[in-house]
């Protein structure tokens, strides 16, 4: 993989995005949410991979997985006007097949193949598997964390400005019920991120993005948490019960630990 190639690849994403495109600017917001989240993913792998002084040739096949890891998600809103997976489907294999289908990878060599497809089937997985070796778990582990901390990004700005731009489809349809689901608030006192089938409000979506600490890898992953405070700003979205705030407390310590 070069440089020249993954820049071809980019022109191509392009090109494939705009054909999600309509007339209509609330039918294209979320398809616009999703390519710059991806321009940024792509952004923060790079940002990352430098960090951990890994090699020119590595920090292009890293971002060429980060370019292609959301691929699914326009064609899962053509077809079913969701980015829920549990009522849609795996946005991931989706997106996988999608590339099949085009023959994005066509000038890969197999290896180079088989390290991007894992990477992107597994970058949204609640678990990663555990026979795969070091050097896939590596990149499935950065794409993983640059794909946090731009989400992270994303909704926190969201958040800010929703009342002037709501999307349902960004929200995944939940409620925006003034409680979190104690299973939720549970899984954060219990150190381990919140599974996306237990949310029954949009507070619980915001725990859950909070959760997403117990998920990270790279030391450089979590100094981006701390210095851009995403703990702290969705913290003031919440509720401010005292076992949220202890639920909050103890992800926040999670991350300072970890420094």
């Amino acid at each position: 993989m070069t440089r020249d190639k993954l820049n071809d690849l980019k022109t191509w994403f392009a090109g494939y995005v705009s054909n999600f495109y309509s007339d209509d600017p609330d039918y294209n917001h979320p398809i616009r949410l999703k390519q710059e989240h991806t321009i940024r993913v792509c952004q923060n792998t790079v940002l990352i991979g430098k960090e951990l002084g890994i090699s020119d040739q590595d920090i292009i096949l890293a971002e060429t997985m980060a370019l292609f890891h959301d691929i699914g998600r326009f064609k899962q809103y053509e077809i079913y006007n969701t980015f829920n997976d549990f009522i849609s489907e795996n946005h991931a294999r989706l997106g996988l097949r999608q590339m099949a289908v085009h023959g994005v990878l066509s000038e890969c060599t197999a290896p180079e193949k088989r390290l991007i497809a894992r990477a992107i089937a597994y970058h949204n997985a609640a678990t990663l598997p555990e026979n795969e070796d070091d050097n896939t778990l590596f990149f499935m582990r950065l794409v993983r964390d640059a794909d946090k901390l731009d989400i992270w990004e994303l909704f926190i700005d969201y958040y800010y400005e929703r009342k002037n731009n709501h999307s349902a489809v960004v929200e995944l349809g939940l409620p925006d019920d003034p409680i979190c689901s104690q299973r939720v608030v549970e899984s954060l006192h219990q150190h381990r991120f919140v599974r996306t089938r237990d949310l029954k409000t949009l507070n619980d979506f915001k725990l859950l993005q909070i959760s997403w600490v117990y998920d990270l890898n790279f030391v450089p992953s979590f100094q981006i948490v701390q210095n851009r405070k995403y703990i702290e700003k969705l913290e003031k979205m919440l509720p401010q019960s005292k076992q949220i705030k202890e639920a909050v407390k103890i992800a926040r310590d999670h991350v300072n630990s970890f420094l």
